[in-house]
């Protein structure tokens, strides 16, 4: 698997369009329900997960920087603050609208440029899906970059547990080493034990 340094930039500019795309029409299918259970961002429904996706295109950085300071400079305060107040705001359909409406939206994350967009859509689309047991597949050409940037560094900052733990995906020629037990298993379950999720069924 190549560094994840390597990856084309339009490549990723294509797969983050498609990306947000596709979760648009899933979450346009949701009924009440779904819309209103958890998801895997403890604390978190879907609807909050879905609000917080689109939040760096319909909130300017000033606006988000005002909150940053009320939230005492925490990050996660901030953006969990933006979540729920947007979650209450807007409708199902206006969350997924704004995803379709802004696909080719050049917003990355404060670090890690276009492949840490790509993550956040991907892991936060499985945060709803998997959660939901909707039997969807992240097509391996956006896995491939989000696994090849995993790093000890990856694990520490998403609080990602897996000491004495090597992964090997089932499906995608990629493995994380670490000297001990082994959890084989698909590629878009490891990368969301990678990003500090617990995944139904994986015990690690």
């Amino acid at each position: 698997m190549k560094n994840a340094h390597s990856y084309d930039t339009s490549a990723l500019r294509a797969a983050i369009a498609a990306e947000r795309g596709e979760l648009a029409d899933l979450l346009d299918g949701l009924s009440t329900e779904q819309w209103n259970s958890p998801s895997l961002c403890a604390g978190w429904r879907v609807r909050e997960v879905a609000a917080h996706l689109s939040m760096g295109f319909r909130h300017r950085i000033p606006r988000i920087a005002v909150e940053l300071v009320r939230s005492g400079g925490s990050l996660h305060r901030t953006t969990d603050r933006f979540a729920r107040r947007d979650a209450t705001a807007l409708t199902g359909a206006q969350l997924a609208d704004a995803l379709r409406d802004n696909a080719h939206h050049p917003w990355t994350p404060p670090v890690g440029g276009l492949a840490a967009a790509l993550g956040h859509d991907v892991v936060h689309g499985l945060d709803i899906t998997v959660a939901l047991g909707l039997d969807r597949r992240v097509p391996a050409e956006r896995l491939r970059p989000l696994l090849a940037g995993v790093t000890p560094r990856t694990l520490r900052f998403f609080g990602a547990r897996l000491d004495g733990v090597g992964l090997r995906a089932t499906d995608l020629d990629w493995s994380y080493p670490s000297g001990g037990r082994t959890v084989a298993r698909p590629a878009q379950e490891l990368l969301l034990l990678v990003y500090g999720r617990r995944v139904p069924g994986v015990d690690i």
